[in-house]
């Protein structure tokens, strides 16, 4: 956490992608939450931001949370709206995540729509727990058009408390795909995301286990 609010800009430049009043389709609308955001990492990120303009405050998280994950930092994730009870990012139809079309290319759809999913359930999970994704299907309903996609992860109080209080399942992560440039009523695509969580120290386990059984097996094959 302290690496994450050290290494936060004091200043930001660059050109960000256009809020979401700047787009045709008005915003989802965040699900309403009487339950107080646990304590980790990400939370205490949002705590620190929190009083920021709204700009500001998503640039700045779009910057921390592209070093978190680094590979997704590098395809310009735009966090337009990050709490616990739901997460919005955005990604601009550039050149460098296009398909053959024009249109934002699946991959960098699908990998906008596990960004969604992952940080909400992120936001939601005790810090003596990892999350993993377990299995996801994307079916594609209706072509794209070339602007703005969104993808838009909501979780009800009931799943936060499930969360909370399961120390290690899985749970389906709802999620929209918002094509912001079309007014059709059909969604371009639907995705299914399930993640998973276990406790870190079964994770450290198995990894132990593992690497305990390839120096076994080397010790043998040097006899």
């Amino acid at each position: 956490m302290s690496g994450l609010l050290k290494n936060l800009p004091a200043k930001l430049t660059g050109k960000r992608p256009a809020k979401v009043s700047d787009n045709k389709k008005p915003p989802t609308e965040t699900p309403s939450s009487t339950l107080k955001p646990i304590n980790n990492q990400f939370t205490k990120l949002l705590s620190v931001t929190k009083y920021l303009p709204a700009g500001a405050r998503s640039s700045i998280l779009s910057k921390a949370f592209g070093k978190v994950v680094p590979y997704v930092g590098t395809t310009g994730v735009y966090y337009e709206t990050v709490e616990p009870n739901q997460v919005v990012v955005s990604l601009n139809n550039v050149k460098a995540v296009q398909n053959h079309i024009g249109s934002i290319h699946a991959v960098a759809i699908t990998l906008l729509a596990e960004t969604a999913t992952g940080f909400i359930l992120g936001l939601n999970l005790p810090s003596d727990r990892i999350l993993l994704i377990k299995s996801y299907s994307v079916n594609f309903y209706r072509p794209i058009k070339k602007g703005q996609i969104a993808a838009v992860a909501s979780l009800s109080d009931e799943q936060r408390l499930e969360i909370l209080n399961t120390p290690k399942g899985e749970m389906v992560i709802p999620c929209v795909i918002d094509d912001r440039e079309s007014d059709s009523d059909r969604d371009p695509i639907v995705v299914e995301m399930t993640w998973a969580w276990i406790p870190k120290s079964e994770l450290e386990a198995r990894r132990q286990g593992s690497a305990d059984k390839t120096v076994e097996n080397e010790t043998v094959d040097s006899k």
